[in-house]
């Protein structure tokens, strides 16, 4: 790794520290909108996220949480860079997943099986 990208990436990290969010929520890049849970949240848990404390809904280990109200149609910005979009409007404190957001670059599945990208959703 160059030394610009290791400076960028390091900036990047200490400015999602500097950011106040809960230690259970894991923010990498300023720009992101989501971060990544590292524990199991409650749904009613209070987290303070950029500087708001709100109540989370349940959202597993491992998954997406809105760390700001995001939009319908709105990217999802994870790691500094767009994984998708939002099908509706996302509260803070939201879960995150195929239920409120597609992906805008491999076919998105409903739960009951069917493609939104094939339906150009």
């Amino acid at each position: 790794m160059s030394t610009h990208s290791k400076t960028t990436l390091n900036a990047n990290v200490e400015t999602a520290r500097e950011s106040d969010a809960d230690p259970r929520v894991l923010i990498l890049a300023a720009a992101d909108n989501v971060g990544t849970a590292i524990a199991d949240i409650a749904a009613g848990t209070s987290l303070k996220l950029r500087g708001k404390t709100l109540a989370s809904g349940a959202v597993p280990m491992g998954h997406k949480i809105a760390v700001q109200p995001i939009a319908q149609g709105e990217k999802i910005i994870k790691f500094g860079a767009p994984i998708g979009s939002a099908t509706r409007p996302i509260a803070a404190g939201e879960h995150v997943h195929t239920q409120n957001m597609k992906s805008d670059y491999l076919a998105s599945f409903g739960r009951d099986g069917s493609s939104r990208m094939l339906q150009g959703h």
